[in-house]
């Protein structure tokens, strides 16, 4: 078995995903060893471009796949720094998306800026702030 890299594989579904790979050419018949794959999708917004990462395969609790060179059109190592960051952020905490130049878009995981009674009487407050001048 060679190494592992972190790489980009082109499936013949037109699928692209992002894994740890590593190649195991074993009696003849190479075969391609997927850990934890992703898909990873850059999106862009007026604040600036952010990356959405979710699993390749949302049902199986299997975290290691295999595949058949025959399935993939292309294949290229991964070498850069951020893409790799956000593949390895993503796999210790899967509930984030992560913006290209590191900000981390809000989640409802971060908190609450404040309850609903709070908002309705700051509300309230301004109202009648207004109507009395």
């Amino acid at each position: 078995m060679e190494d592992e890299f972190y790489g980009v594989i082109k499936l013949t579904t037109g699928e692209e995903i992002f894994a740890m790979i590593s190649i195991d050419e074993n009696d003849g018949d190479p075969v391609i060893m997927l850990q934890s794959p992703v898909v990873m999708k850059v999106y862009q917004n007026p604040t600036g471009q952010y990356v959405k990462i979710k699993p390749w395969l949302e049902i199986p609790e299997e975290d290691i796949f295999l595949l058949k060179y025959d399935k993939i059109i292309t294949m290229t190592e991964v070498k850069n720094e951020q893409m790799i960051q956000f593949y390895d952020r993503y796999l210790s905490d899967d509930d984030f998306d992560f913006e290209i130049d590191g900000r981390v878009n809000l989640s409802d995981h971060m908190g609450l800026l404040s309850t609903v009674d709070d908002a309705r009487k700051k509300l309230e407050d301004i109202y009648k702030l207004n109507i009395e001048t």
